[in-house]
């Protein structure tokens, strides 16, 4: 095999199929990538057995091939070399010389036919969406997935189409994030789980381009992204995921309307007060015409005012910092509205028009 790249587009190429290689396994072949030239393509492939990834790249094929090169040596490699033209070329031995000007490197690869290829599923149910809203709605939810692995169905996120809107849900025990969006055309229903670390790397891929679409393909197992010149597939998480509609009420006894940056900048200051690790509160005392902020820590303490509109009753809540701050981040309104019933339960950011929903758990406080 023998290949001419530009440096960009191969270093690209690597970094996007790099996010399929795993990070510990049992089987040295899955942490290469596979370098494959045929038929006028290249093509770079990775697999976890959880996730792989396929990426076509521009380059000049003098001679057909393919080679399995490990992962991190290769793209260290690629990273560090001048900024010029970058020859690849394999003997029968499967030594690979990587030469770019005046650098020259010598590695071993593995044989390609022992790579775990990526599987042929059947695609069935194609949704289209374009690159910025699937990437926003992605942004907008992930935050809320559960960090461990104790509940496989909270390490994913919902996606749920019915005609011509999608529905993503995500939660870890202490609050729910919920996005709909419209949809370009009418679709069968669809209810699948997909895994928080497959949205997370397709997140970072993505372009955000809203000229651009990824075709979304179902199966009973996997779920399939395809965009620009590259094929995502992934296991989806079996299991059937929780009924969010019966944790949620719309009943509230207590409605805020808050300018949001002004709401998040107070937060944000207090929190400044809380050191890493510490479960320190943040009380809201709700009142007519003005929220309190509050939060007294080890380090000092902190209050102060905001200018809001109420109706019902007043209140007095505490809530964990940072779910309010990631909940406030992924808001793009600039006013927005809080319902709460009291201070044992949930409270609920959405919008009139459907397209967003966050619920937070309250946190106990001691009464100042």
């Amino acid at each position: 095999m023998k290949l001419l790249f530009r440096k960009n587009n191969l270093l690209n190429g690597l970094q996007i199929a790099s996010k399929a290689v795993p990070t510990h396994t049992t089987m040295p072949i899955l942490q290469c990538i596979l370098i494959t030239a045929k038929d006028h393509a290249i093509t770079l492939t990775a697999n976890d057995m959880d996730m792989g990834i396929e990426t076509n790249i521009e380059g000049e094929i003098i001679e057909d091939g393919m080679i399995a090169l490990e992962a991190k040596i290769f793209l260290d490699i690629i990273r560090k070399m001048p900024d010029g033209d970058i020859s690849i070329e394999t003997d029968e031995n499967l030594n690979t010389f990587i030469s770019c000007e005046k650098a020259h490197f010598n590695i071993v690869g593995k044989d390609g036919d022992e790579f775990s290829y990526l599987p042929e599923v059947d695609r069935n149910n194609e949704v289209v969406i374009s690159q910025f809203t699937l990437k926003e709605v992605i942004r907008q939810t992930i935050f809320s997935i559960a960090e461990n692995d104790t509940n496989k169905i909270m390490g994913g996120e919902l996606f749920e189409i019915n005609d011509d809107r999608m529905k993503i849900v995500s939660l870890d025990g202490h609050r729910i994030s919920i996005r709909n969006t419209d949809l370009r055309n009418s679709y069968d229903p669809v209810k699948v789980i997909v895994p928080g670390k497959t949205l997370n790397e397709i997140n970072k891929i993505l372009s955000g381009d809203a000229d651009k679409d990824v075709t979304i393909s179902f199966s009973e197992n996997h779920i399939i992204f395809e965009f620009d010149n590259t094929i995502v597939i992934s296991r989806l998480i079996e299991g059937n995921y929780f009924n969010v509609d019966q944790m949620i009420s719309l009943d509230y006894e207590t409605k805020v309307t808050i300018n949001k940056r002004e709401f998040l900048d107070c937060i944000d200051r207090a929190t400044l007060l809380v050191k890493e690790g510490d479960k320190k509160p943040i009380i809201v005392d709700i009142k007519d015409g003005s929220l309190e902020l509050r939060i007294n820590s080890t380090i000092g303490s902190m209050n102060e005012m905001i200018g809001i509109t109420k109706e019902g009753q007043d209140l007095m809540i505490g809530f964990n910092p940072k779910f309010l701050i990631d909940s406030l981040k992924a808001i793009d309104d600039e006013s927005i509205d809080l319902y709460m019933v009291n201070s044992k339960a949930p409270c609920i950011i959405r919008d009139e028009e459907g397209s967003y929903l966050y619920l937070i758990l309250p946190v106990n406080f001691v009464q100042p």
